[in-house]
């Protein structure tokens, strides 16, 4: 989340004149983040987000509302957007699109602990479920074709170890397909800064802007290398296997899911580094915006290339499937 766009207070008026929600009391930009603009806006009925976005387009936008709203109905702890007086989700302001949703309160963790980390697990396995019934599906847009397309574009951009690390890894991401894998829908960008945690519970996931339908296993790569990773880069094992364990006790992870770990941690990697280096390189114009340090991937990569044979220390052991128990 950022601010690309500034909204004055006539113009924000205006826009919720379009729902029924009483009179604006407040409203304040959120900085953090780096794609669309999010404002905090308080009304007589309530706290609310307000998002214009920055890059997808209109008919884009539907299947991400329709999408938070199956799934807060269904018990997830995320965002429900808000209709305005014509039933619709999505509005305009200042010439962007524009929607309401609703403010989950909670607080993120910088330094989560194993506890943390389960229930996080203990959640995403339950999003992959109910995502199961979502009806709509969406291509990753930031998958593989993406990484071939980004790095042919920072070719010329980054040091030689970059590169010749970049090329490698696209050569080993090559001979590893996930087809085959249970796949549906993912969040595919639950970092530390997209969970709100009030005590030890979950009481938001937000930011669904990349959600699309791929590999679950995936998702669960991305969600490790962000929530259990230490200082020096390299995964955390009482963390990854509390994630691991509590994701498994609510969608059992197959022997075909273990196989494809090691290789999966480094595509989550992967595409992570490829897109804060076109962040850096190819940066987009903000009044409030942050640049997340490429460098923080590129490290977490090399760990894990350099440490595969490791990777399936923390996988869940399950005695009722033995098959998880083989090498």
């Amino acid at each position: 989340m950022a601010v690309f766009t500034p909204i004055d207070q006539a113009a924000l008026q205006r826009f919720l004149a379009h729902y029924r929600l009483g009179h604006l009391l407040d409203f304040a930009g959120i900085p953090s983040g780096i794609t669309n603009t999010n404002y905090y806006v308080t009304t007589e009925q309530g706290e609310y987000v307000l998002t214009l976005f920055e890059q997808l387009t209109a008919p884009e936008i539907p299947f991400f509302l329709e999408l938070t709203a199956f799934l807060a109905e269904r018990g997830i702890p995320c965002p429900h957007p808000v209709r305005d007086n014509r039933g619709h989700y999505l509005g305009r302001l200042h010439d962007k699109p524009a929607a309401l949703a609703q403010r989950l309160r909670g607080n993120t963790v910088e330094a989560p602990t194993a506890a943390h980390c389960a229930a996080v697990g203990h959640v995403l396995a339950q999003l992959h479920f109910a995502g199961q019934q979502f009806p709509r599906s969406r291509v990753n847009d930031r998958g593989s074709q993406w990484c071939e397309a980004a790095a042919a574009a920072l070719a010329n951009r980054i040091d030689k170890p970059d590169a010749a690390l970049l090329h490698a890894e696209l050569r080993f991401q090559s001979r590893h397909q996930t087809s085959g894998l249970p796949d549906g829908i993912i969040h595919a960008d639950l970092f530390r800064d997209n969970v709100l945690f009030r005590g030890s519970s979950v009481s938001g996931l937000i930011d669904f802007y990349y959600a699309c339908t791929d590999a679950l296993l995936f998702d669960v790569a991305v969600t490790v290398n962000d929530w259990c990773i230490g200082a020096n880069a390299e995964l955390d094992a009482r963390r990854t296997a509390s994630l691991l364990q509590a994701y498994h006790a609510q969608r059992p992870l197959t022997p075909g899911e273990r196989a494809a770990w090691p290789a999966m941690l480094r595509a989550a990697a992967l595409r992570f580094w490829l897109s804060r280096l076109y962040d850096l390189h190819f940066p987009s114009a903000g009044e409030i915006a942050r640049t997340k340090d490429p460098g923080e991937f590129k490290r977490i990569l090399a760990n894990l290339a350099a440490n595969e044979r490791t990777l399936r220390d923390t996988w869940p052991q399950d005695p009722s499937r033995s098959a998880l128990h083989e090498d």
